[in-house]
């Protein structure tokens, strides 16, 4: 049983809109229904709410340190002529797009 504030339904999607309490007071249980697929929106006070969703493999989980410190790793390459050049159908391939 589910006590949220609000359900809504858009096309294929289910949204439960819930209190930050709801949430505290139940939070395996929701987590669980995001698993399942279901969006949760929790409302914090005035004018303020977060959605909930998984993390997947496609997201990216680094600092911004971290994240320049990739890009200047590969600037540097390129610096010192290890860099390859792709061309647009390359690119498709290699993501598979």
């Amino acid at each position: 049983m589910y006590f949220c504030t609000k359900l809504v339904q858009i096309k294929n999607t289910t949204m439960l809109i819930i209190s930050t309490r709801e949430f505290r007071d139940r939070q395996k249980s929701y987590l669980d229904k995001v698993d399942e697929g279901v969006e949760i929106l929790i409302r914090r006070a005035k004018n303020k709410s977060y959605k909930i969703t998984p993390v997947t493999e496609d997201d990216t989980l680094m600092s911004k340190e971290e994240y320049y410190a990739m890009l200047e790793e590969g600037f540097q390459s390129i610096r010192e002529g290890k860099g390859k050049e792709y061309t647009l159908e390359d690119i498709d391939k290699l993501f598979g797009l």
